[in-house]
């Protein structure tokens, strides 16, 4: 999903189990209906620099969708610290939008509701076939085994992201292919008021996407095999414990990003405060901050030893946007063709290109407009080296928990206390008790 949101977007407070007993119909049926043909509610996630800059993206799409359909799409731009609490509210009461963004990573969570529309292969049909999406996106749209909830509609890859004049300032020939490179370039780097890397240490869902990479190179996971948290494992902890550690230890990554959760590290890099930067698909965020892409190179993010790859080589979650419909909408054909424009050739093209995002759409994908110098590192990182979070029902709570305790061991880093293995797996331990019990 879309790292430019706040850190509430994990403070869900709302149970699933609720939710998935308070879902109500929207007909007779409790299923979907008709009875509103003309109109569609459309809740999109904000994916550019800003609101006003989505609602400038969106809005001549949604006139070209109504001129071809008859149908009037009503648009709000949901920010990222409201999306996730105002969808599940609209699970509890049943009075959703039509169609609304998801983050990929919420997609079996949202699925347990019960509140989503199933993705059966009828409904696959309808929009020109589920064999059209990559399989990396397929792979994070609900739980395994189960109809997806959800159709992908904007892919993202983590990537490292280097200054280049002040790496030749250093210099430094190459961009870090691993931890201990980074590491060692951070070091030569964090002088004169400026530092190696920058994070947001203070936002849950960022400190996960992370944290994930990290366990995945130690070949640990968070959940068993049978969906259970196994959040104290040696891996998990060793993986929590370099994370951090690149601000407690290593010191490549200024105390002050502790407090960072609104893309300040984004900020800093495009101002050159910070040489390096981890982030999902940063061009466009880069271009509206002044950055020009000259200035700037794209790597993959560094794994332990060696290539990335699949195993312990991953080297990024599978990131991206969701588009769900409500099972109780009003307009079940209608979300239904919206879905499929949203989809469409074409609109991938347009929607991609405006945020620098990758389709997962294979066709458009292939397109000559994403076979930039930058896009080749994301698409091949999405092909060959990304792996979906864990879709299981309590993969919410797992970001609210998780996420919290590496932003507090972030806090420990910046007052100045060790962060030990011991320390890690006390806030992990807390961690997984905050978990549903089933």
């Amino acid at each position: 999903m879309r790292s430019i949101r706040a850190a509430a977007v994990g403070a869900v407070t709302m149970s699933l189990a609720l939710a998935a007993t308070a879902c109500g119909g929207g007909s007779a049926t409790g299923g979907g209906s008709n009875d509103s043909p003309k109109t569609l509610t459309y809740w999109a996630s904000n994916q550019g620099a800003s609101i006003e800059v989505d609602k400038k993206v969106l809005q001549p799409e949604l006139d070209k969708f109504e001129k071809q359909t008859g149908i009037k799409v009503k648009l709000e731009v949901v920010p990222w610290s409201d999306l996730l609490n105002r969808i599940l509210t609209a699970t509890t009461s049943g009075q959703g939008p039509d169609v609304l963004n998801i983050g990929n990573t919420w997609s079996a969570s949202l699925q347990a509701t019960g509140a989503l529309l199933p993705w059966d292969a009828k409904q696959f049909a309808a929009i020109g076939g589920k064999d059209r999406f990559v399989a990396s996106a397929l792979g994070s749209t609900g739980a395994e085994g189960k109809d997806p909830a959800a159709v992908p509609l904007y892919s993202m890859a983590y990537a490292l992201y280097y200054n280049k004049k002040m790496f030749a300032d250093a210099g430094i020939a190459n961009p870090p292919a691993t931890w201990s490179e980074l590491i060692a370039d951070g070091k030569k780097l964090s002088k004169g008021g400026k530092w190696g890397l920058g994070a947001e240490g203070s936002n849950p869902s960022e400190n996960i996407h992370h944290v994930f990479v990290f366990a995945k190179q130690h070949g640990a996971d968070f959940f068993t095999a049978d969906g259970k948290p196994d959040f104290t494992n040696d891996g998990v902890v060793s993986a929590v414990q370099q994370y951090v550690g690149l601000m407690a230890s290593d010191k490549i990554i200024a105390p002050g990003n502790a407090e960072y959760a609104q893309n300040q590290s984004v900020s800093d890099f495009a101002k050159g405060k910070n040489a390096m930067l981890l982030w999902q698909s940063a061009s466009a965020n880069l271009k509206s901050q002044g950055m020009s892409e000259a200035d700037y190179g794209i790597a993959p993010v560094p794994v332990q030893s060696g290539t990335p790859g699949t195993g312990a080589n991953v080297n990024s979650m599978v990131a991206g946007i969701n588009m769900a419909v409500f099972k109780n909408t009003h307009n079940l054909d209608g979300a239904t063709k919206f879905v499929k424009f949203m989809t469409s050739d074409a609109e991938q093209k347009v929607l991609n290109t405006a945020y620098s995002s990758i389709p997962p759409v294979a066709a458009a994908q292939a397109d000559t407009a994403f076979n930039t110098p930058s896009n080749a590192v994301l698409k091949d990182t999405l092909a060959k080296s990304a792996a979906a979070l864990p879709q299981v029902a309590d993969e919410s709570q797992f970001e609210t928990a998780v996420g919290t305790a590496v932003k507090e061991l972030f806090a420990d880093a910046a007052a100045g206390r060790a962060v030990t293995a011991e320390s890690v797996k006390a806030k992990l331990e807390k961690a997984q008790q905050q978990m549903p019990t089933k």
